[in-house]
């Protein structure tokens, strides 16, 4: 075995491969069906998310409409006079 810089040993040499790991066909389908039920899952939050977003954006458009419906409409103001 070889130490590394920070003096830990490595467990391969140089230019040494790992095979990839076989997996099996049910391995393989149970990762699939674990995929889709996250897919699915992720999906449903996001979708409540959206929603409860566009309640509170609906319900603070409908606030500021009606706040500036009751403000009175600003006036000009008076231009001061100029400083001699």
């Amino acid at each position: 075995m070889r130490r590394s810089a920070k003096g830990k040993k490595m467990t391969k040499a140089p230019g040494e491969i790992e095979p990839p790991k076989q997996i099996s066909k049910a391995e393989r389908e149970a990762r699939r069906a674990f995929r889709q039920v996250d897919a699915a899952t992720a999906m449903s939050e996001y979708e409540i998310a959206q929603a409860a977003f566009l309640k509170n954006r609906e319900r603070l458009k409908a606030e500021r409409l009606a706040r500036e419906a009751t403000a009175t409409p600003p006036t000009k103001a008076k231009s001061r006079a100029k400083k001699k």
